[in-house]
């Protein structure tokens, strides 16, 4: 007997450019775990401020240097890039 897995699509760890505040390091971080960038940006926001030892800019800038960006096709999934449709077919 075989069970059947949900599967969820794994993304590569990438800069979001669409949902960014600085540098979408932490866009990217919530698209890579799926989920809520504003919890993500809530939580590292509060370990940088109430630890001193979380450097929190320096890890930043370190991760926003690392990090490569997300290139253009990757904000469109291939249903959204294969299924377009012209909605000014009754224009002509």
């Amino acid at each position: 007997m075989t069970r059947a897995v949900a599967h969820r699509p794994t993304y590569e760890l990438r800069r979001s450019r669409t949902d960014r505040k600085i540098g979408g390091v932490l866009g990217g971080f919530a698209k890579h775990f799926d989920i809520d960038p504003t919890l993500l940006r809530v939580g590292y926001l509060l370990s940088a401020v109430l630890s001193a030892a979380f450097p929190g800019v320096l890890v930043y800038l370190v991760l926003w240097l690392i990090i490569p960006a997300e290139s253009y096709s990757d904000e469109l999934t291939d249903d959204e890039f294969y299924d377009y449709e012209d909605d000014d077919e009754d224009d002509y």
